[in-house]
């Protein structure tokens, strides 16, 4: 499994709205279920710091094709401080978790 990492700082002001894009995400997953795909969204405690967990059991990314995730990358500049922070990841082990 192919996973990637991405972690990112909003704006105060912003980070209720990037919330409930990420929701219309899930949603749309939920209502589409689409194959090959795990993913998770944490905000942390901060209240402004998102991480999102993609995990992939091939190279096609379902989570691309989908309108809210299209809809929730639009202006992300915008509602971000500073850098956005992918990083590829090798699962090492998981219980219950993206799995």
């Amino acid at each position: 499994m192919n996973a990637v990492l991405v972690r990112y700082t909003t704006r105060p002001d912003t980070a209720e709205e990037n919330q409930r894009l990420i929701e219309q995400v899930f949603a749309e997953l939920h209502a589409t279920g689409p194959a090959g795909l795990r993913y998770a969204t944490f905000r942390l405690d901060d209240g402004v710091s998102f991480v999102h967990v993609v995990g992939l059991d091939d190279d096609v990314d379902p989570l691309q094709q989908t309108a809210a995730f299209g809809e929730f990358r639009t202006g992300i500049r915008q509602r971000v401080v500073g850098q956005i922070e992918p990083a590829e990841a090798t699962l090492v082990g998981a219980y219950r978790f993206l799995v």
